[in-house]
């Protein structure tokens, strides 16, 4: 018998739902959701942008109000409550999966990246159940160039997705699964 030893934990040994970087990413969910939610509920009820908006903020940036009752980019909307709830069953399925990643994960960026996924898809998940479509009211343009609107959930996850690409090309195309 060969005595190798591996620096790689075996799969059986693997944290489930806690793992080492689990109360980091646990801190950056809840910055990200309180932030994402905070901004959304200032907007929505105290400054009222459905009544107040659009807002010009800078000649390239709008504050506008938009109701997404899809996923991002606005596919797959959703104008049923059947539909609703089968994307916030989606998310939570999803926000599940990408938990246990993290919580099994090696790398703090890569633990870092999952936690701001994680912290969009809650922001948005939170929006989907309780208000039925998602917020969104940042609205990029210039000239007749027209980006979607878009809220911070959605830029965390766009982070958290970079970051689990960076992470790729930096260790190698299956460094983030490890």
């Amino acid at each position: 018998m060969s005595n190798q030893s591996s620096s790689a934990e075996p799969q059986s040994k693997r944290p489930l739902l806690w793992g080492r970087f689990s109360p980091l990413v646990l801190l950056i969910v809840l910055i990200g959701v309180a932030l994402d939610q905070g901004t959304k509920i200032w907007l929505v009820h105290s400054f009222d942008l459905a009544n107040n908006g659009p807002v010009s903020v800078l000649p390239v940036l709008d504050l506008v109000l938009v109701w997404n009752r899809g996923i991002s980019y606005g596919l797959f909307q959703q104008n049923s409550d059947v539909g609703r709830w089968l994307l916030a069953g989606l998310t939570i399925a999803v926000t599940i999966g990408v938990w246990i990643w993290s919580a099994r994960c090696q790398s703090r960026l890569v633990a870092l990246s999952l936690a701001l996924v994680i912290g969009g898809a809650v922001g948005n998940g939170i929006d989907r159940v309780f208000l039925g479509a998602v917020v969104d009211f940042v609205y990029f343009h210039a000239g007749n160039f027209s980006w979607y609107v878009f809220n911070l959930a959605d830029v965390w996850i766009v982070a958290g997705v970079a970051g689990l690409l960076y992470d790729s090309f930096r260790n190698g195309p299956n460094s983030a699964a490890k």
